[in-house]
């Protein structure tokens, strides 16, 4: 990783209170150029310069880290649905490597890339890719309500990504969606789909990656199993959500 893009991580990563070791230096790197180097042979990411992967991909999943306390504890099982180009399960497995975490993502290619990524940092205990839609994935019964915390950093509105997310939560587990400096307005039009769901917001983080990058980190505590109907069939949530 250049100097500078490294400077901007580990500035970063100490500005939110997280301890970068210079070890973790490597794997970064290699993450980087292995995704700038995929991504001129499939879309995998608009962010093409290593300055901006450092600030919009890596350090802005790991800044989560310190607002999900619980992610500490031994024997945590997190599911990345959506997960893309990886982010932000592959940087918090980096960060905490006790964590389990399956990496979900509907899109072959991006299963592809992610399975030479993780050959390719050696991490391979306790981390898994699954190429599958959320919706079916959640009616399995190794997936459903089988998850510590869910989390999603995709795009999708808040009550979209909750019917994705929650059956993938046991109950007392978390879903975290990772949402723009302004969700205030988004959460609000999410309350009757999270009680559907079986849900409450527990509480709404703001803060800064960089100082012109604001985030948003919604927590949502599941309360009770949610009904066997959700998620409906594939394509349904966003067509007709809740």
């Amino acid at each position: 990783m250049e100097n500078a893009a490294w400077h901007l991580l580990f500035q970063g990563a100490r500005d939110a209170g997280i301890t970068l070791e210079l070890e973790k230096r490597n794997l970064y790197e290699k993450y980087g150029e292995m995704l700038m180097d995929w991504n001129q042979r499939m879309n995998l990411t608009a962010i093409e310069d290593m300055e901006s992967i450092a600030v919009k991909h890596f350090l802005d999943s790991i800044a989560v880290l310190p607002r999900i306390p619980e992610i500490q504890r031994p024997g945590i099982r997190l599911v990345d649905v959506g997960t893309g180009a990886g982010f932000p399960g592959v940087p918090f497995k980096i960060q905490q490597p006790q964590l389990y975490v399956l990496l979900l993502d509907s899109l072959a290619k991006r299963i592809g890339f992610l399975n030479a990524l993780l050959k390719e940092l050696d991490v391979r205990e306790g981390i898994q890719t699954r190429h599958d839609r959320a919706e079916d994935a959640a009616r399995d019964p190794v997936c459903r309500e089988c998850f510590d915390i869910a989390i999603a950093r995709a795009v999708a509105g808040l009550p979209v990504l909750a019917e994705y997310c929650l059956p993938f939560v046991r109950v007392g587990g978390l879903f975290a969606a990772m949402k723009g400096p302004d969700a205030g307005a988004e959460v609000h039009l999410a309350l009757s789909a999270l009680k559907e769901l079986g849900a409450e917001v527990e509480r709404v983080d703001s803060y800064y990656i960089d100082k012109n990058l604001g985030r948003s980190l919604v927590l949502i505590r599941k309360k009770r199993h949610t009904p066997a109907y959700y998620p409906r069939k594939a394509g349904i949530p966003a067509r007709k959500p809740l």
